[in-house]
C-alpha cells in the first residue's frame, strides 16, 4: 500500500525516564493522524497515571514536576484503551526513534501486534545527512516545520507529546511530499527506505 493512501497514526510518548527500582513508564502521549500523505489535524493526548511517590529520573525532560498531582490522578492506561484502539489497532505507526514508543505500546498491550512501525529518524537522515543530529526539534529548525508545529499544537513547546507528535508527522508529512516519493510504499518507508 502506498504511504499516501494509508491513514497512519504518528505518536508520542513523554516518561519518567528509569530509576532505581523504578522501570521507566509514560506519563503523557499525544497521537496524530497522517492521512492521504497530510496531518489531518485529528489527534489525541491524555495524561496518564504515575502514582504520586514515584521518583521520575531528575533528566527526563517535560513538564512533569508541574504534573504530580494531575499524573496521579489521570487515567491508567488500560482505562484509555477503548480510546486509543481505532488509533492503534489496524494502521501503520510512526514516531521519531521508534524504540520508546513501540517498547511502551507492547508494555501496555502485551497481546496487540502493531505496526508497521515508520521511524521518522530514519527518514530524517535519508532525507537530510547533512545535519550535524537528527534529534526532532534540530529536524525540524532544518526543514522550516518549528513555526507550523506551534500552530497546530499552541502553546506548547519540544518534550510535550502532542507537540512532538505533531512535529513528528509534519516531517513525515515533509518527506511525502518529496518528488519522487508519490508513490513509495509503506513497507519501504518502514524499513527505513
Amino acid at each position: 500500500m502506498k504511504a499516501r493512501d494509508a491513514i497512519l497514526t504518528v505518536l508520542d510518548f513523554e516518561s519518567t525516564g528509569a530509576v532505581a527500582g523504578h522501570a521507566d513508564e509514560p506519563w503523557q502521549v499525544g497521537m496524530v493522524e497522517l492521512e492521504a500523505g497530510r496531518v489531518t489535524g485529528h489527534y489525541h493526548e491524555s495524561y496518564l497515571r504515575v502514582a504520586a511517590a514515584r521518583p521520575f529520573n531528575p533528566y527526563a525532560p517535560g513538564r512533569h514536576a508541574e504534573l504530580r498531582d494531575v499524573l496521579a490522578a489521570a487515567p491508567a492506561p488500560a482505562a484509555l484503551w477503548p480510546v486509543w484502539r481505532p488509533w492503534l489497532e489496524g494502521r501503520p505507526l510512526a514516531a521519531h526513534n521508534v524504540g520508546t514508543e513501540r517498547k511502551f505500546l507492547q508494555r501496555l498491550a502485551p497481546l496487540h501486534e502493531f505496526g508497521p512501525w515508520i521511524d521518522t529518524l530514519k527518514l530524517a537522515r535519508r532525507v537530510r545527512p547533512d545535519l550535524a543530529g537528527h534529534a526532532l526539534a534540530d529536524v525540524c529548525a532544518a526543514l522550516g516545520l518549528v513555526e507550523r508545529t506551534r500552530e497546530l499544537c499552541p502553546g506548547r513547546e519540544w518534550h510535550d507529546a502532542l507537540f512532538d507528535a505533531f512535529a513528528s508527522a509534519l516531517v513525515l508529512e515533509h518527506c511525502l511530499a518529496l518528488p519522487g516519493w508519490e508513490a513509495v510504499g509503506v513497507a519501504a518507508l518502514s524499513q527505513g527506505l
